[in-house]
């Protein structure tokens, strides 16, 4: 028998500190594209600064070099580290208490509606976390070259602080950070548990999906995550941009800030180099986070919960031992 879970009594223990291990991890993802993420919050916030995103990347390497491409790295690893740990982790916890609350056949008859509460909650509190990392990425990253502002990190964050009234540091970003950040989780887990199904139900329907290689299961996270980041990416980009441009107009409300640019700005500035670096990061987040999971003997992600995974190893061990 192929066990994918530790059982029941080392879950708390074990299983969601994993989560959160493996979450952490695969951040590492958004770490490595930090340039990309720097030209795409640049366009937002300064729509002339780059005619195009190509330009931008070939401008900053000219004059800035390597480091220069790499602006806002450090907060970028302490943002995203905490908060795909944090996410990965209170996604699944919330959702095998979910599962054992309602019990097992309410939960599968209802599994979407597990899916969104568990993702929306789990993302909800990882931004609590992530938001004043995030609000001193932006600003080192959309600072303009004539500012006097650090791009440092010590420096940068010693400014923030002593702006802290002026930028509203370190919380001023939530709400639009929630309703970028969690609307996004949500289509972001909701599609890709479908998708995993759907992968092995009517392409990879030859066998059980754990009888399948670890490669093929890593092959399907990766797919699987390709397709809830584009959706992910569409759903969540006009929060994105507002929050980019609301270090670009630090005195102004969203709302004042929605009406200068208009909403089509918003949904379409930058969507498509966004939606290929998002893609492309959420897939290697699926994959890096199913991949820590595998070596430690959880197996690959989508659909069903830990509990009702272990109820069955521990069905199948009584078997055995019959």
């Amino acid at each position: 028998m192929n066990k994918t879970r530790w059982t029941y009594e080392h879950i708390d223990k074990q299983y969601y500190a994993t989560c959160f291990g493996a979450g952490g991890m695969s951040s590492s993802a958004r770490w490595a594209l930090t340039p990309f993420d720097y030209i795409k919050c640049s366009m937002q916030a300064n729509p002339t600064r780059f005619p195009s995103y190509t330009a931008g990347l070939s401008s900053i390497w000219k004059q800035q070099g390597l480091s220069g491409l790499y602006r806002g790295l450090a907060p970028t690893v302490l943002a995203y580290v905490s908060q795909s740990g944090t996410k990965y982790a209170m996604y699944e916890l919330i959702k095998d208490n979910i599962t054992r609350t309602v019990g097992q056949e309410q939960a599968t008859n209802n599994k979407t509606v597990i899916y969104m509460v568990s993702a929306g909650c789990a993302e909800a509190i990882a931004d609590v976390f992530m938001c004043p990392w995030e609000m001193l990425k932006v600003k080192v990253q959309t600072a303009q070259p004539c500012e006097s502002f650090p791009t440092r990190f010590r420096p940068a964050l010693f400014a923030m602080i002593k702006q802290r009234h002026d930028l509203k540091f370190p919380y001023g970003s939530l709400k639009p950070l929630w309703s970028r950040q969690v609307i996004g989780t949500v289509a972001n887990f909701v599609t890709f548990e479908h998708t995993v199904k759907a992968i092995y139900k009517h392409i990879l329907n030859t066998k059980n999906k754990n009888e399948y290689s670890q490669s093929t299961q890593l092959g399907v996270s990766f797919a699987a995550g390709y397709v809830s980041g584009l959706v992910s990416t569409i759903v969540s980009h006009p929060a994105d941009s507002l929050l980019s441009l609301r270090a670009r107009y630090p005195d102004k409300t969203y709302k004042q800030i929605i009406d200068l640019v208009g909403w089509k700005q918003l949904a379409t500035q930058g969507l498509v180099p966004r939606a290929a670096l998002t893609g492309t990061i959420i897939a290697s987040q699926w994959f890096l986070y199913d991949s820590f999971k595998s070596i430690m003997g959880l197996g690959t992600s989508g659909g069903g919960c830990s509990c009702a995974d272990d109820t069955n190893d521990d069905n199948d061990n009584n078997s055995n031992n019959d």
